[in-house]
């Protein structure tokens, strides 16, 4: 007998407007996690195709038609809500015929996703906004920086910010943690600025007190010594992670986690490389968005993207 159900296979369709709002419906009285907004769509029938399946469910609920030529795929989570999980997949479409109307009588709203409170989401529709509004590109500051070198390094985050990079982890193992935290300080205006997010090392109380535009990159060995997310849904949280373990812990910490070593790298020479199709395999039972991470540089995004991944991570190709 078989005590492990297959997957209920749920669709979600995320719209995108001219202005980069998404649609989100609220769970009516009555239903599961009421009160709660998710993007709109439901399950697979039998014998029907996914894509198939959310044309027909937007447009039952919101009685507009989308062609499943325009659909490109978001993320793919797996989650429990309950004794049978569920496979969230989650596609995105900026084109579609007609108005969007409640036909259900659910509430609906337009929001841009950096407006989104993560708290008023479903908890598995939560790793989709966090997929929207990651970037594609993470930069993580090279560890033998030395410790003389802050005007240097804040120069180059500058530079880095204007020039579109709106992920930075200030890994600077050199350094004391007084001096990244002021740094991080010093930078944080220009994040808040640009949209974007400076991470500290591991320091989780750093990141508490700066609070805006900063978050924390949590290393794989605080993993087991955390058992809830180390700061509000206002501030970015990521994780390293080597392994499927790593990843399954990640997801009630974070937003988004590193997968390494996935190509060979100098700085560690003797780890074995996971390569592509391992990649693959971890990030899509992974419930959160992964970057590449480990031998990686911009040019290789798209390798990341059709192998699950929300993007690359690295450290020299992209300073």
């Amino acid at each position: 007998m078989n005590d492990h159900p297959a997957p209920l296979h749920v669709m979600a369709g995320v719209l995108r407007d001219a202005h980069g709002r998404v649609l989100l419906a609220q769970r009516p009285e009555g239903k599961h996690l009421a009160g709660f907004w998710e993007f709109p769509g439901g399950k697979c029938e039998l014998g029907e195709s996914p894509q198939c399946a959310l044309a027909r469910e937007l447009r039952e609920e919101l009685d507009i038609d989308v062609s499943t030529g325009d659909g490109t795929p978001l993320i793919r989570i797996p989650w429990h809500y309950s004794e049978r999980p569920l496979l969230l997949d989650a596609w995105q479409f900026v084109r579609w015929r007609g108005t969007p109307a409640s036909l259900e009588g659910q509430a609906l709203q337009w929001c841009l996703p950096a407006e989104v409170d993560l708290a008023m989401l479903a908890p598995a529709d939560r790793p989709i906004l966090q997929a929207l509004r990651l970037p594609m590109l993470y930069a993580i500051t090279p560890a033998d920086a030395a410790s003389n070198h802050v005007r240097i390094w804040h120069a180059r985050v500058v530079a880095a910010l204007e020039r579109g990079v709106r992920l930075i982890q200030l890994r600077f193992p050199l350094w004391s943690v007084e001096q990244v935290r002021a740094l991080a300080a010093e930078l944080q205006p220009q994040a808040v600025q640009h949209g974007a997010c400076l991470l500290l090392n591991g320091d989780i109380e750093g990141a508490r007190q700066l609070g805006a535009g900063v978050g924390v990159q949590l290393r794989s060995a605080q993993l087991p010594t955390l058992r809830e997310r180390p700061l509000s849904w206002s501030q970015l949280v990521g994780t390293s992670c080597h392994d499927a373990l790593q990843l399954a812990a990640s997801v009630q910490l974070a937003d988004f986690a590193t997968l390494s070593p996935v190509a060979p790298t100098a700085s560690h020479p003797g780890t074995p490389a996971l390569g592509w199709g391992s990649f693959k395999a971890l990030t899509e039972a992974a419930a959160l968005p992964v970057y590449a991470l480990g031998g990686m540089a911009p040019a290789l995004t798209d390798d990341a993207r059709q192998h699950g991944g929300q993007g690359v991570a690295g450290i020299g190709a992209f300073w």
